[in-house]
């Protein structure tokens, strides 16, 4: 359902805007990011398959493990470009060549700060050196982007000069970039539109002020026909533009399409799994809460039309839209979530329900589907048979492999397994899984730990969400053993899966 559009909107809808990612070199450049080459390529395909035309695979000139990374990467024979990121110097160059790239981002100073006092050279040679750069570059078949460091913060004139001496050494095109984050949208229009004027310009904006976005369509509506962008926003600083917000804002708004939107969502966890950097929550397009509704009002809406919340449909970026508890919920949103449980309660019940819903949540807690349909039982005067129950679990890690024992009761049969892991928590959970076997299909969707209180005996509440069969379950358990809690959460969340299973119980497998 998109906006509707202005016949003076900036940014018409028949332009053609293609989509760089540098995740794997400007992205893993954000604090404690370092992926390895499997990583890279496992991330490769996933750009690929969201259809990135460009895909910024590293900088050959960090080490041979760097370049084995780019080289594995393009050996993929990806319908994208592949490309390094390669400093002003030869040798930067005949390091991209080794790893057989398609072509290279050459990074030349172009504000005074950088080419006086970074390089320690003049306007005038930083010229005469950046086009023999790309003359050499060319001479090797590489496709060549030109990106004027700090260019944000450039003379206009002498920026102007110096992509304008790229392009006609045989540069490919030349890129805007606000390396710092520096800059506004009407700088940003200004400069691309003049750069716009010699040849195929490209634009490199970071998040520092919350403008990379705002930069970002402001340098398509100048002229910029490529932007360079960082799946979950990841670089330095504050990060670069995102990715599938610059997607889904040219695409809503301006009826501009430049991915595969529905892969945006498993683009972003690909690379969240990849880097160890969660989610935000509030972030756009693919944070937790962005197609989540807990405000009864909120609820209650989206109920009676989808579109009564939200800008977009959740199924559009690969999403799921989804009810939240707490002290916000309706009646409405408790109804929702029941039916979704297959949890049948009268009017009164309903409100009832949903009263003590809301008490909980005024007391500081996270309601989980485990909370609901616990009071909807107490309530409703439902007795319900578990299906899954812990009976005893033992977990050692003092030895060099942690190993962990469970007995579980499943459908009033006694299994007891054991399993080993890289720590107790994941010991336990490989025990849990052996001895329902086939029963613990079940994805472990999110994995949660919170100190409740400090101290040498903390106690911790472990949240867990698991999805089987399209359906989600989330449960939170509060103990001083973080094992122990992260076990009975898991184990209720499978009992609560499997009970609204209608296939019947199977033995173990062996």
């Amino acid at each position: 359902m998109p906006v509707t559009h202005s016949a003076e909107q900036t940014i018409p809808s028949d332009r053609t805007v293609r989509l760089l990612d540098t995740t794997l070199r400007d992205g893993e450049q954000a604090p404690g990011v370092s992926l390895s080459p499997d990583e890279k390529v496992e991330i490769a395909n996933a750009l690929e398959r969201a259809g990135v035309s460009v895909i910024e695979a590293g900088s050959a000139c960090t080490g041979a493990g760097e370049r084995q990374a780019i080289s594995r990467v393009t050996d993929l024979d990806l319908d994208a470009r592949v490309t390094s990121f390669c400093r002003g110097i030869q040798t930067d160059i005949d390091l991209a060549l080794d790893c057989d790239v398609d072509g290279i981002h050459l990074v030349v100073p172009s504000s005074d700060r950088h080419v006086e006092d970074k390089v320690g050279t003049s306007r005038e040679d930083n010229l005469e050196k950046t086009a023999e750069l790309v003359e050499y570059a060319t001479g090797h078949d590489l496709w060549v982007e030109v990106i004027g460091e700090d260019g944000s913060r450039a003379d206009l004139d002498y920026l102007e000069e110096l992509m304008g001496t790229s392009l006609d050494a045989g540069a490919d095109r030349v890129c805007f970039a606000d390396t710092v984050g520096h800059t506004g949208p009407e700088r940003t229009a200004e400069a691309v539109s003049r750069l716009a004027e010699l040849g195929p310009v490209s634009a490199h904006t970071h998040d520092d002020l919350g403008l990379g976005v705002a930069n970002a369509l402001s340098a398509i509506s100048a002229g910029a026909d490529l932007v360079h962008c960082t799946v979950n926003g990841l670089g330095e600083r504050a990060g670069n533009v995102a990715l599938e917000e610059v997607a889904i804002a040219l695409s809503h708004v301006y009826d501009v399409e430049t991915l595969e939107l529905t892969e945006l969502y498993g683009l972003a966890q690909t690379v969240s799994r990849a880097t160890g950097i969660q989610l935000p929550p509030n972030k756009a397009v693919i944070g937790e809460n962005a197609f989540t509704h807990e405000s009864g009002i909120h609820t209650d809406g989206t109920l009676k039309d989808d579109k009564m919340y939200e800008p977009y449909a959740p199924e559009t970026v690969g999403r799921e839209r989804r009810l939240a508890l707490g002290k916000h919920t309706g009646r409405a949103g408790v109804k929702a979530t029941l039916e979704e449980h297959g949890v049948e309660a009268s009017s009164d019940e309903i409100a009832t329900i949903a009263t003590r819903v809301t008490e909980l949540g005024d007391r500081g807690r996270r309601v989980t589907d485990a909370d609901l349909l616990a009071i909807a039982e107490d309530v409703t005067g439902d007795d319900r048979d578990r299906v899954v129950e812990l009976l005893d679990l033992t977990a050692t890690s003092g030895g060099a492999v942690p190993t962990a024992s469970i007995r579980l009761s499943v459908g009033g049969e006694e299994r007891v397994a054991s399993g080993t892991g890289s720590g107790p928590v994941d010991a336990a959970v490989s025990a849990v899984r052996e001895a329902l076997g086939s029963m613990a299909d079940a994805e472990l969707e999110s994995y949660h730990v919170d100190a409740v209180t400090g101290g040498t005996d903390a106690v911790v509440t472990v949240e867990v969400t698991m999805v089987r069969n399209d359906r989600s379950v989330t449960v939170a358990r509060s103990e001083a053993d973080i094992t122990r809690a992260s076990v009975e959460a898991m184990v209720d969340a499978l009992d609560r899966l499997l009970a609204s299973d209608e296939q019947p119980l199977t033995p173990a497998d062996d």
